[in-house]
């Protein structure tokens, strides 16, 4: 087997995502403190911040899951799977709450936050099927949902920061 199955090769990459995304989600936590009464006044941004958060869970999750030394490559991806698809729920139900009868976005902008948080999910639960049968891409599917579920989180910590004042 090749890199794209075994964890250890990443090593470095995981621990660079792990601590990235706990101190994003750390901001998303500030974010929402300082703007706790206007969000909580929208059902959409109270979804919004549910998503961006299970985003960096789902990166710091996986990624932590990854650090685990001498775990075998079934079993990683078993977990890598489970996980992909408590992300991927939470993160299409949270989606759908802040996309639904929201007057502050449009057509286009709810079909490319769906599209964006389907790319920052479904790759999670792809790259665990795909350790569990040995063939697939492996931990590259990893490397893509992080990079699309830190672009949906940093884009919802935007609109939690400073799109929220306007």
């Amino acid at each position: 087997m090749g890199s794209a199955y075994n964890p250890a090769a990443w090593l470095g990459f995981f621990s660079a995502e792990a601590g990235a995304s706990a101190a994003l989600a750390g901001l998303i936590f500030v974010a929402v403190s300082i703007n706790l009464a206007q969000i909580v006044k929208q059902k959409q941004l109270v979804s919004r911040s549910a998503k961006a958060l299970l985003s960096l869970m789902g990166v710091l999750f996986s990624s932590s899951l990854c650090l685990i030394p001498d775990l075998s490559r079934p079993i990683l991806g078993y977990e890598l799977t489970a996980l992909g698809l408590l992300i991927w729920a939470g993160t299409s139900l949270s989606q759908y709450g802040a996309a639904r009868r929201n007057p502050y976005v449009g057509v286009k902008e709810k079909a490319f936050h769906f599209v964006l948080t389907e790319l920052s999910a479904i790759p999670f639960l792809v790259g665990g099927l795909s350790l569990v049968r040995g063939s697939g891409g492996g931990l590259y599917w990893l490397a893509a949902g992080t990079v699309f579920s830190l672009a949906n989180a940093l884009l919802d910590s935007w609109v939690l920061l400073i799109e929220i004042q306007r």
